[in-house]
């Protein structure tokens, strides 16, 4: 075996699954390492890119898994011989270094997700306090791990700055700090493929056996492996989908179907990129009203979450960069937004894949900000903070994404609010157009030649940006 880092003391034989210490002595047998699971992400061993100014290789990988999910973190050499960590949760990345710890940081009991705490001379607001185990490991690590090894860590972010608390090693925490980042933005080569992802993803390397619910027998079309979640669709049993052979965790219960707008497993385009509803989601609020949540897959775009209320259609994605919460004010950038409701939301009603183990009865405590029409929700619970946005969708718009004819069709006018119909931009231009031409029939016909370059120059005005501005609305 060869180390590729001076600061990696373990690695992990690709071959066997042995893990072996490195010391001044002698090379060590740690025994064997449980295998990882191949899940959606692009990032494999010998994955590179640049992070600033500094080129980086994938040198190994420890796979992380608590209650409700796992998240991969690689082990990161860069060109000048030190090392760091990409975080990979859920198709959201961070690249985070060793920093100089603090003499006075926080107890790993006191922290609480929402809540600023000093770091050093910046304040921070905690993302995620958890315990997680390590259940795989691949590559070249900087510390021991074994069976049973587990992570006591906690995250924190101010807008897109992240620094990392470890208190694995039961002495003073380790503080790590960097940013959030995107493959394209680490100019990332060597991904893995697209086909690659979907034929290995959710299965342990070597067992390629189809998954069938072990409760009713269902076949189980979508199964991110990033995730440890499933639900079925036949039988509502939760299934534990993080080992060679789903198991059941809970037993569902016979419920009555719910019907959905879009199906479950439905393929569309958002953009240029393919994209397939994973996961369908019914959450109910204390006044009792519902709406339904979609979770979208895209090979490269990730996770999108596509929201259908009574007001309508919204497209959602979780946020790389925080806002500053004030009270009853969030503030993104120069931006600011104003509290416009503070309930608990509670599932009712799942089906499909998830990104996190969701169950009906789970409940989450939600905030809404809003700013002409975009909204910024924060959801809490006792382990986490996460920060999403959300933009307003056209009905039209939504069928074009999973129906390529729609453009060609009339569709049946959605309300929005109970009053207006949702109309694209387009609409409206050409309504705005077809008066503009009946006010000008008259000077059209007698003095055709003098209005005709005006008449067009307006018509143009008026549609053209409509049509960029639905095209922009496609895009996102």
């Amino acid at each position: 075996m060869r180390f590729r880092s001076h600061a990696s003391v373990m690695a992990v034989c690709e071959f066997c699954r042995t893990g072996v210490v490195k010391d001044p002595a002698a090379v060590r047998e740690l025994g064997k390492v449980a295998e990882v699971l191949e899940d959606y992400s692009p990032i494999q061993l010998g994955t590179s890119g640049t992070w600033g100014q500094r080129g980086f290789t994938v040198v190994g990988r420890l796979q992380l898994r608590y209650d409700a999910g796992m998240w991969n973190e690689w082990h990161i050499l860069f060109d000048d011989g030190s090392s760091g960590w990409l975080a990979d949760a859920s198709g959201q990345y961070t690249v985070t270094t060793a920093r100089d710890t603090p003499a006075s940081l926080p107890a790993f009991e006191t922290l609480r997700p929402g809540q600023e705490y000093q770091i050093g001379t910046e304040r921070y607001t905690a993302a995620d306090v958890r315990t997680a185990e390590c259940v795989g490991g691949q590559g070249e690590l900087p510390f021991i791990v074994g069976a049973g090894w587990q992570a006591r860590v906690a995250d924190l972010r101010q807008g897109t700055a992240f620094v990392t608390l470890d208190y694995s090693d039961g002495a003073a925490p380790q503080l790590y700090g960097g940013k959030a980042a995107t493959l394209e933005g680490l100019k990332c080569q060597l991904l893995r493929d697209d086909d690659t992802i979907l034929q290995t993803a959710g299965r342990y390397r070597g067992k390629l056996a189809a998954l069938s619910c072990p409760s009713c027998g269902n076949a189980i079309q979508y199964l991110p492996g990033l995730t440890a979640s499933l639900v079925c669709k036949a039988c509502r049993a939760q299934l534990d989908a993080a080992s060679p052979q789903a198991q059941v965790l809970q037993a569902g219960e016979k419920v009555k179907a719910v019907r959905t707008t879009l199906e479950l497993g439905a393929e569309g385009k958002l953009g240029n990129q393919k994209i397939t509803v994973i996961g369908v989601m019914r959450r109910m609020d204390d006044e009792g009203s519902t709406w339904t949540e979609y979770l979208l897959y895209g090979a490269r775009g990730g996770f999108t979450w596509l929201e259908e209320t009574d007001d309508g259609w919204f497209k959602s994605q979780v946020m790389d960069d925080w806002p500053r919460w004030q009270g009853e004010k969030a503030q993104l950038g120069s931006v600011r937004f104003e509290q416009q409701y503070d309930y608990r939301a509670t599932v009712t009603f799942a089906a499909g894949a998830f990104n996190w183990r969701v169950q009906v009865g789970d409940a989450t405590r939600i905030v809404e900000f809003e700013r002409n029409g975009v909204h910024l929700a924060a959801e809490l619970t006792a382990h986490e903070l996460t920060w999403s946005k959300s933009t307003p969708v056209a009905h039209d718009q939504v069928q074009a994404w999973f129906d390529p004819k729609a453009k060609a069709k009339k569709a049946a006018p959605r309300t929005k609010g109970g009053n207006a119909p949702d109309r694209t931009y387009r609409d409206v231009a050409v309504m705005f157009i077809i008066g503009m031409l009946l006010i000008n029939a008259i000077p059209l016909v007698f003095g055709f030649r003098a209005t005709y370059l005006y008449t067009v120059l307006g018509s143009a005005a008026v549609y053209l940006p409509a049509r960029f501005l639905d095209w922009l609305n496609e895009r996102r």
